[in-house]
């Protein structure tokens, strides 16, 4: 298949951090087309050798196992390109169809790795181009707007050059293995999908954290807060996934029409819940494997009366039949105490106990999303070794624990990389539908809403210390309801 991939913001962060290592692995995975040319878009005057060279510089940063060799790379570097563009200036886009127009391919995939205010100019003007045709694709990276009325505007700017179907908005989380791998646990095994409902599972957590802090990114992170960054995206398309009813089919909308239902059942905030539910704070200095780290509002580009939550844990429930009473809690945050992002499946305790077991112990099931890669499931099973007490014996905890990594090996093929040859083929499965992300939007307001009037009241971010699992508040909320985060356990 001929191919082009127009990338703007070619020579930015995005580019040579993930876009142009995850495409470089599917050329040495052999899955690239063959018949494919890239070209990265950017600001200043560079020839396709210049930016071969800056590529090959970037690439060679990378972690050790993603690097090309030199041959390996003039090999890749073949489908590589160069153009200078000025976003707002038609007569570039003129000279970009021209580059296009010569090779005549059969998909054209334009990637917006841009700042998300460019969205609306550069589709209007690849429309005045002519340059938005039935075999084009367009890609749009997070966050798609600040909150709903802006979510909405870029949405329905772009929609007036491009149909739904040729839009890709992207959330690499969905491009995971272990995020497939849930639905695959889900809908492709008869033994869990009997036990996916109230009457078995007690809480279900979503942890994102991480031990980086905002690194150079704090003018803005300042204008977004871990809400917006990981909350209405990430979290909740990881929370679609396990609350989700079987769809019809694997298809694109047949999914994602059962995403949507769930973004549609959740309980609604009232200022109230707000207080009692969600719970935001804010690093201050401490340690992180063993040294010193600032707090946030001493980091580069950050206010030093900032308000911005860099730490979000909430609680939340899916008001429909299959889950009506069962808590989900999601916690978020920088500068935490460890680097995880895991699903943890808290099951129900037997209803009648012949065995003894430690205090609270119950069936757990652990999806590890990163770094680790697979699955735990926790049972209770009787020691031989141990002697009866009293004559009734003791249980303890036993894992069956699956490593993907170890498990499927070179075969597994990483978010970005998925997401781009599916994006290429025209697949919209593991992309977010417009209705979506606005009903996402939607949930999220009365949260913001409350924050802005908590700050005019002078409230501030509950402080927790770099290296810890956030604010005490965070583990009080998921108290209330007998459950403790997975690490206390």
């Amino acid at each position: 298949m001929r191919f082009d991939l127009v990338l703007f913001g070619g020579t930015g962060d995005l580019a040579w951090r993930k876009l142009l290592p995850a495409l470089f692995q599917s050329f040495r995975h052999g899955s690239l087309p063959a018949d494919g040319r890239i070209i990265g878009v950017g600001r200043g005057a560079m020839s396709d050798d210049e930016y071969r060279a800056l590529i090959a510089q970037r690439l060679a940063e990378v972690e050790a196992d993603k690097r090309p060799s030199d041959a390996e790379f003039a090999r890749f570097a073949q489908h590589l390109h160069y153009l200078r563009m000025d976003l707002s200036q038609p007569a570039d886009y003129a000279a970009l169809r021209e580059l296009l127009q010569a090779r005549d391919a059969d998909t054209v995939v334009m990637y917006l790795a841009t700042a998300p205010s460019l969205f609306t100019t550069v589709c209007e003007q690849l429309g005045a181009a002519g340059l938005a045709t039935e075999r084009t694709r367009v890609v749009l990276e997070k966050p798609l707007g600040h909150d709903l009325p802006s979510n909405r505007a870029i949405n329905a700017a772009v929609r007036e050059v491009f149909s739904e179907t040729q839009i890709f908005r992207i959330d690499h989380y969905l491009g995971k293995p272990s995020v497939q791998n849930l639905l695959a646990l889900r809908f492709g095994n008869a033994i869990f999908e009997p036990l996916w409902r109230r009457e078995n599972i007690a809480s279900i957590e979503i942890t994102m954290a991480e031990q980086l802090g905002v690194e150079k990114r704090g003018e803005f992170y300042e204008s977004t807060g871990a809400l917006r960054d990981m909350v209405q995206n990430h979290a909740l398309q990881l929370l679609c996934a396990i609350g989700m009813e079987p769809p019809i089919s694997a298809d694109a909308d047949a999914i994602r029409n059962e995403k949507l239902k769930v973004l549609q059942s959740l309980k609604r905030w009232t200022p109230e819940t707000v207080i009692r539910d969600v719970v935001r704070g804010q690093y201050a200095a401490g340690q992180i494997a063993g040294k010193p780290v600032p707090g946030y509002r001493q980091e580069e580009g950050v206010s030093p009366n900032s308000q911005t939550e860099t730490f979000v844990a909430l609680r939340t429930e899916i008001s429909n039949w299959r889950w009506a009473g069962v808590p989900f809690f999601i916690r978020t945050g920088k500068r935490l105490a460890g680097r995880e992002a895991s699903i943890v499946v808290h099951f129900r305790q037997v209803p009648h106990a012949i065995y003894r077991t430690p205090l609270g112990a119950a069936n757990r099931l652990t999806i590890h999303l990163q770094p680790k890669d697979g699955l735990t499931l926790q049972l209770m099973a009787a020691a031989q070794s141990q002697a009866d007490t009293g004559g009734v014996q003791t249980l303890s905890p036993a894992a069956l624990d699956l490593d993907f990594d170890q498990r499927f090996g070179t075969e597994r093929v990483g978010a970005y990389e998925r997401l781009l040859l599916d994006v290429i083929a025209g697949r919209l499965n593991l992309f977010v539908r417009a209705d979506e992300q606005e009903a996402a939007w939607q949930w999220v307001e009365p949260i913001l809403e409350a924050w802005q009037q908590a700050n005019a009241r002078g409230e501030s971010p509950r402080p927790y210390v770099a290296g810890h699992w956030g604010p005490g508040a965070a583990s009080a909320l998921v108290a209330r309801d007998g459950h403790s985060w997975m690490e206390e356990f």
